[in-house]
């Protein structure tokens, strides 16, 4: 009686592994709030200069955050944004100018094989700067 016990806590305990394990890894929006602590959204804009921007961040299943100085610019796409995985994606973007703008299609590759895994279409650049505590 007592092993059949102990196989059954063991079943119990390794069903049960994989949900604590889901339930620590924080969403998209989560890690994008993190991210944007202590900013400010401003106005929107339909495009941003490519050749200032100095990093770009994939959020799982919500936005590309590109870097600009001290400023973070949200891209949440109108199209696709289900298919960003931040840990496994390439971005391949294809400009015809010097701008990305709304109305850009990024194409995503698996970053271990570099097959095609998708695409976005990008929405509008919300820019977000860091609250100024010391005018207040």
């Amino acid at each position: 009686m007592r092993p059949l016990i102990a196989t059954i806590l063991s079943a119990v305990m390794l069903a049960a592994a994989p949900a604590a394990v889901a339930k620590d890894k924080p969403t998209g929006e989560e890690k994008l709030a993190r991210m944007l602590e202590g900013r400010v959204a401003g106005e929107p804009r339909d495009c941003i200069a490519l050749s200032s921007v100095t990093s770009s961040q994939v959020v799982d299943k919500t936005a590309i955050v590109y870097r600009i100085g001290s400023t973070l610019w949200v891209n949440r796409p109108r199209g696709g944004a289900e298919s960003l995985d931040g840990d496994d994606d390439i971005l391949v973007t294809k400009l015809t100018g010097s701008q990305l703008c709304s109305i850009d299609t990024i194409q995503l590759h698996d970053r271990t094989s570099h097959m095609y895994a998708g695409f976005v279409s990008l929405g509008e650049f919300v820019p977000y700067r860091k609250v100024d505590t010391a005018a207040k």
